[in-house]
């Protein structure tokens, strides 16, 4: 589980935030760049993890709680080279993803499931897939 204990955004094309419990003195950096072209329309994105990983990506959503102002704060971003059929996709399993995270966050098992079914019913109708 990650606990965001600060935020340092200066512009979309250069997120910086660190993690760790709560308790914690540890930190750790995750990094997303993004290339603009003249327009500020996102062309590249890469990402990158002081604790291992790095790579290329299309999309990114990030939501970030204000515990003052109890709001949400998002940056959405999506490259050209993203298709629809991605995005599709994309949204499915961040769907899905929410879900699973709203059941351990919440323990509102009833309410994940009406989750995943609303996400089966995206992916049936964005997808083609057929439910079971």
């Amino acid at each position: 589980m990650i606990h965001v204990r600060s935020c340092n955004v200066t512009s979309p094309a250069d997120l910086t935030y660190s993690t760790g419990p709560i308790m914690s003195t540890r930190t750790t950096e995750i990094r997303i760049t993004v290339e603009l072209d003249e327009n500020k329309v996102p062309e590249r994105m890469h990402w990158e993890a002081e604790d291992g990983g790095r790579g290329a990506c299309k999309a990114a959503l990030l939501s970030l709680w204000d515990e003052q102002e109890h709001n949400t704060m998002r940056i959405d971003l999506w490259t050209k080279q993203m298709t629809i059929e991605e995005m599709n996709s994309f949204f499915h399993q961040n769907l899905l993803t929410m879900a699973d995270t709203f059941e351990r966050a919440t323990n509102e098992g009833r309410m994940a499931a009406q989750m995943r079914d609303f996400a089966a019913y995206f992916a049936e109708h964005m997808l083609g897939a057929k439910g079971e």
